[in-house]
């Protein structure tokens, strides 16, 4: 029973982030991720069942892409709820992504800080008191790195927040807004980026 409600709980609040200074008390610090890992996936019914492979419902995809951006440039665009990765002039990848629910969208330039392959996941003592105020399980405060981590297989960190570019290893989340602002793609998805992008590359994220 205590293994479900650390699952369920995991499901509902995500994994944890912190926002810039002046937005953590309005935020509340609450992020990302649903805890995708094989209990969960057999406790899932439904699309959330099927959905174990690590590949987008979304298929990437080299597009034409006019607004004048330099290359290695990533622009978000939260409500299309697609990325693009801008090659050369008028070319990008485009990739299906997922993004922050409603009244946890966010917009503004910034530059990727610290990239991470297969990154460790540290609730905040915020959530960890959320958690266990809410369902009365007590989060473990270090989950490491690897398949069964929220963060997935890789996470580019964006700009002074700890806003992450990330994996998650339930691709159905994809195209779908329900996050608190880290932006979501599939583990193929991620890698492929994660190896196009160098620290300091610029990321705008637009509403």
């Amino acid at each position: 029973m205590r293994r479900f409600l650390t699952l369920a709980a995991m499901a509902i609040l995500g994994g944890a982030i912190a926002l810039t200074s002046g937005d953590e008390a309005k935020a509340g610090l609450f992020d990302d991720g649903l805890f995708a890992n094989n209990q969960a996936g057999r406790l899932a019914t439904g699309p959330r069942a099927r959905s174990r492979s690590n590949r987008s419902p979304i298929r990437k995809r080299s597009v034409r892409y006019d607004e004048k951006y330099a290359p290695g440039t990533i622009v978000v665009d939260t409500k299309e709820r697609r990325l693009y990765y801008v090659t050369k002039r008028g070319r990008a990848i485009k990739y299906g992504i997922g993004v922050g629910r409603d009244g946890f969208r966010w917009s503004g330039t910034h530059r990727v800080t610290r990239k991470a392959e297969w990154p460790d996941w540290r609730p905040p003592q915020t959530m960890i008191n959320r958690v266990r105020r809410e369902s009365g399980v007590k989060l473990k405060s270090f989950y490491a790195g690897g398949p069964d981590n929220p963060l997935g297989a890789r996470a580019l960190y964006i700009g002074s927040t700890i806003y992450r570019i990330h994996g998650t290893n339930q691709p159905w989340t994809i195209g779908q807004a329900m996050s608190s602002g880290c932006i979501r793609m599939a583990n193929n998805d991620v890698e492929d980026l994660y190896k196009r992008v160098g620290v300091g590359a610029k990321v705008i994220v637009r509403q």
